[in-house]
């Protein structure tokens, strides 16, 4: 049973969800608008708050981050949000929510079945799942040095999961009570950069009719995700080594410095040396963010993690669509271990959930994958599976022409090694 606090300012629908939670032997109290929801919160420990997004006196959003500022230990916040206000709370959960649900309920059930889910050890940090040995020792050492309060620099192609790296940091560190801020760098047009990661004062350019805190005040206490940070300009570059070095910022318009309290993960899939010595990444930001450097393999070089993360995907995807969990046909699988996944993991996931939306709890079929790779540059592709073959053709050699043994060194299955011989024409 867990302690629950309802904030929405219908008396109505805070009696719906108290009847829902109640009878899934939660207990339950109900605020009517953010403020009180927040002297709960002072007041009481609770395991969860539901919040409707837009209140009097106080939204749902100002009550998760003054509930983050000032609550010791704030609880994960859902987001309740009417239909067509989702991109208000997908916003919320990047800035810290921990999910949304829309109003009205799509049933009962997908109420619990949230609440179950973010109640769970460890929730909201996703699995990262491999059987690779070089992974896993690159998550001993990321469980190592979460406790220890230094950045973190994620370096990997897109789609192998640096965000997830980031979380599990954030999880397993002394912030984990704090709020998980992500921030795309390469998402900021350069003239707004500086006041989104800084924030900025009322009438410090034109449009900005308020003040307003930046990302990394909003990380205060927590972790701040700076994703595609290769991607900063110069200027900014100088502006994020000065946070870092005096843990202290400067919105746009202030004449005064805020002190931060945030911990900086950062990612790239640039090749960040080499934009130093090129001269277009500064070399002491480079040395500040790169004290613990993560460096996460491509898919393609781990092929027998296709498979494991195939069955992964399709159980959770499975459960998040409310569908049957579907079987991965042989052939499919064979079409997985085959392709070259140019975006990684993430192409995989999306790969696979089309598949199971599509199939709705039937076998999933290499036909059902539509794999392709995206048109492009030749070279590129070429390469991979010139390096594929090569590969397999450096294991059969190490394991004198026995394709088991070579199966095994590759970490792949036999199936799938006879299926890439014979696609190769070598069989």
């Amino acid at each position: 049973m867990a302690r629950i606090l309802v904030a929405d300012d219908d008396p109505s629908f805070r009696a719906l969800l108290r009847d829902i939670l109640e009878g899934a032997g939660h207990a339950v109290a109900e605020a009517r608008d953010g403020e009180e929801a927040l002297l709960f919160l002072r007041k009481e420990a609770f395991q969860l708050v539901l919040a409707d997004q837009r209140m009097p006196r106080l939204d749902g959003l100002s009550l998760l981050r003054r509930s983050r500022s000032e609550v010791s230990q704030p609880p994960p916040l859902v987001m309740l949000t009417a239909f067509g206000t989702i991109p208000d709370a997908v916003e919320a959960v990047r800035l810290g929510a921990a999910d949304y649900l829309t109003k009205p309920l799509d049933s009962p059930r997908s109420l619990v079945a949230l609440v179950s889910r973010l109640l769970a050890p460890e929730a909201g940090e996703e699995e990262f799942v491999t059987g690779d040995l070089r992974v896993k020792e690159l998550l001993d050492l990321v469980d190592r040095v979460a406790p220890a309060d230094v950045t973190v620099l994620v370096l990997g192609e897109s789609g192998t999961g640096k965000e997830l790296i980031a979380r599990r940091v954030h999880a397993r560190s002394r912030r984990s009570g704090g709020p998980f801020v992500a921030v795309n760098a390469a998402a900021f047009p350069e003239s707004l950069a500086d006041s989104e990661l800084f924030g900025h004062e009322k009438g410090a350019f034109t449009g900005a009719d308020r003040a307003r805190a930046g990302r990394f005040e909003e990380a205060s206490g927590g972790t701040l995700f700076l994703d595609e940070a290769g991607e900063l300009p110069p200027s900014l570059q100088a502006k994020l080594l000065r946070a870092l070095e005096e843990k202290t910022i400067r919105r746009v318009g202030s004449e005064r410095d805020l002190p931060v309290d945030v911990r900086i993960v950062a990612a790239t899939n640039r090749d960040l040396v080499r934009d130093v010595e090129a001269g277009t990444f500064r070399r002491d930001l480079y040395f500040r963010l790169a004290v613990v450097p993560v460096v996460l393999p491509p898919l393609r070089e781990r092929p027998g993690d296709v498979e494991r993360l195939a069955r992964h995907f399709v159980e959770r995807l499975a459960v998040r669509h409310r569908l049957p969990a579907p079987e991965l046909m042989p052939g499919a699988l064979e079409a997985l271990a085959a392709h070259p996944f140019p975006g990684n993991v993430r192409e995989l996931r999306n790969v696979l959930e089309s598949a199971v939306v599509i199939r709705a709890g039937q076998p999933i079929r290499p036909e059902d994958l539509r794999l392709s790779v995206p048109p492009g540059p030749k070279g590129p592709a070429l390469d991979e599976e010139t390096r594929g073959r090569e590969a397999v053709l450096e294991a059969l050699r190490r394991s004198g022409g026995n394709r088991e043994e070579a199966a095994r060194l590759l970490g792949i299955s036999v199936r799938t090694l006879y299926y890439r011989l014979r696609r190769w024409g070598l069989s």
